[in-house]
């Protein structure tokens, strides 16, 4: 997917964090996926585009810049996006419970802003994430942030992992009878077990990129909603 100047978006093809003496570090550009970890043909298609947009590059000279948001949430989320339906159970009271997984939060402006800082001054070759530096929290860390935003309570009973994916195996045999998208798919409980934490610092120091709190993101997002009719009275 290439623009003018070559802007490719997603994390896939960002190396996951590794645990070390129990502790997550979140990694930058420089941390290289491998295929192995991609747990859908969504996430394969954004880790395959990004060595094609990067051959035309090395072996084209094309204008490539490549760009991997992290988590974006905010207003307009029309469909909602996962991050935005995350968000939207917990308005409706359709989360009863969470796993221990990890994101890194950005406001969506931010991520809108940095595709226009990375076109205008980003390096030909490099990619930039499109995130929040202090925007790396766990499930259970974002959903006290909601409660302290909306006053509603968060959910305080935490599923085992093997729990979760045996009850989306479940899911995903009942979609395909009935036609209707999984409520917890598979591939979205397979990446949960790992905390999805990046550093963002690249794309701040060289593009510029906007940090606004992630709480104003998650602040938002529910006025959005609540706005536009999408959580139930």
């Amino acid at each position: 997917m290439l623009s003018r100047r070559g802007e490719l978006p997603a994390l896939a093809a960002i190396g996951l964090p590794k645990k070390t003496d129990g502790k997550f570090t979140p990694t930058d550009e420089l941390a290289i996926a491998v295929e192995s970890q991609m747990t859908n043909d969504y996430k394969r298609s954004k880790f395959r585009a990004e060595i094609v947009a990067l051959d035309l590059f090395r072996n084209e000279h094309l204008p490539v810049v490549v760009v991997n948001p992290s988590a974006p949430v905010g207003p307009r989320d029309v469909k909602p996006t996962p991050t935005g339906q995350l968000i939207l159970d917990f308005l409706n009271r359709k989360l009863p419970a969470y796993l221990d997984t990890g994101l890194n939060w950005v406001h969506v402006r931010d991520v809108a802003v940095g595709h226009i800082l990375a076109a205008e001054k980003g390096k030909f070759g490099e990619r930039y994430i499109l995130g929040h530096a202090e925007g790396n929290w766990t499930m259970q860390e974002m959903l006290n942030m909601l409660e302290e935003i909306t006053g509603l309570p968060a959910p305080k009973m935490k599923v085992p992992f093997w729990v979760a994916l045996a009850a989306a195996h479940v899911d995903e045999a009942i979609s395909r009878v009935t036609g209707r998208p999984p409520r917890a798919p598979l591939a979205g409980v397979r990446m949960a077990k790992y905390k999805m934490w990046f550093n963002p610092g690249k794309a701040f120091r060289e593009l510029g990129l906007p940090q606004t709190p992630p709480k104003q993101a998650l602040a938002d997002a529910v006025e959005w909603f609540r706005a536009n009719g999408y959580v139930k009275k």
